[in-house]
């Protein structure tokens, strides 16, 4: 902004502060309007003009020299000289302006004290020229409203950058979920996301448990000014499965016997988690809920895997003929009192 449009501007009001604000408070003003307008964070028409005035105000009021050159003419302005005509000339009453241009350029400034007058030629014998007046305080006289003083997009006058870059902001995080069956969960899962129309795929690692959340880095939402991005939590559902089950990194599994294998052991087979044969050594003597360890079979998830363990469930048939009852009563008594009740 030229000096010759201070005139109109109030930059006081603009920032909010009084006439005889410090340097901090000017400042402090500033910045708490520019993160308020800045338009990185307030994308409207409005919050944009806003922000140029503001920086525009803070690019005069923040700098000594151009503080006192903005306050002169502004009393000058409003009333604080006045013009008087004189041998076909213009000028004005230079007494109410001594004080100020004393303080600003010492004594030697040519007003001479109470009365003094100076006068500014006109090419036609009016008004003076306000572009000579300001002149007097170094700016560019002569070189019209739009000189002087460049002004980018936000209205850093000057081609002075503003005093302070917009606080960066964190992006906030997402949450999404995701159902697994058991053998995802067990063996691990490669899915495919989609967050924002933009699809991409993330690793479920082995043993994920279901009510657990994994955190994606960096695929919540972006940040503001320089922030980084948050994250996106996936929230798990394992899904029960009718023959497995987890616990820890072991894989449980129900194995069913004979009362003979149970009483006399044996070797039970069984299928994995993948459909792969195993074999279980049942020990002799063995009894429901007993718990038969496969070492290794479990879930590979760092460097000690986890186990397969079959838990012994001792099967009759549902419908034993009378042979088959007259056999188990015998094997109660010839077993004895093994039972407590």
């Amino acid at each position: 902004m030229a000096e010759n449009e201070w005139l109109s501007k109030d930059f006081y009001k603009v920032l909010g502060v009084s006439k005889d604000a410090s340097d901090e408070d000017i400042k402090k003003a500033y910045r708490k309007l520019a993160r308020k307008y800045h338009p990185d964070v307030n994308k409207t028409k409005e919050a944009e003009e806003k922000f140029k005035d503001i920086s525009e105000a803070y690019d005069v009021l923040s700098k000594k020299e151009d503080r006192q050159k903005y306050d002169a003419i502004r009393q000058f302005g409003m009333g604080g000289a006045r013009f008087a005509g004189g041998s076909g000339s213009g000028g004005f009453d230079a007494s109410g302006f001594s004080d100020i241009f004393g303080s600003m350029f010492g004594a030697g400034s040519g007003m001479g004290g109470n009365g003094s007058r100076i006068r500014f030629s006109t090419s036609g014998g009016g008004n003076p020229n306000l572009n000579d007046i300001f002149s007097m305080f170094g700016g560019a006289a002569g070189q019209g409203a739009g000189a002087g003083y460049g002004q980018s997009p936000y209205g850093n006058a000057g081609g002075y950058s503003y005093e302070e870059a917009p606080r960066p902001e964190n992006g906030e995080d997402r949450n999404s979920k995701i159902a697994l069956t058991l053998r995802q969960a067990v063996k691990g899962a490669t899915v495919s996301l989609s967050v924002d129309g933009k699809k991409f795929k993330a690793h479920v690692p082995a043993g994920v448990k279901d009510g657990q959340k994994i955190k994606l880095a960096g695929k919540g939402k972006p940040g503001i000014n320089g922030g980084r991005a948050g994250d996106l939590y996936l929230h798990v559902t394992v899904k029960p499965d009718d023959t497995f089950s987890m616990r820890g990194h072991d894989i449980v599994m129900d194995l069913p016997v004979t009362v003979g294998e149970a009483v006399a052991g044996g070797k039970v087979e069984a299928k994995d988690i993948d459909g792969n044969p195993v074999t279980f050594k049942v020990p002799a003597g063995s009894s429901s809920g007993a718990e038969i360890k496969l070492a290794g079979l479990g879930v590979k998830r760092g460097n000690q895997p986890g186990d397969l363990i079959g838990r012994v469930q001792i099967m009759v048939p549902a419908k034993p003929g009378l042979m088959l009852k007259h056999a188990a009563k015998e094997f109660d008594e010839k077993a004895g009192d093994y039972l407590p009740r």
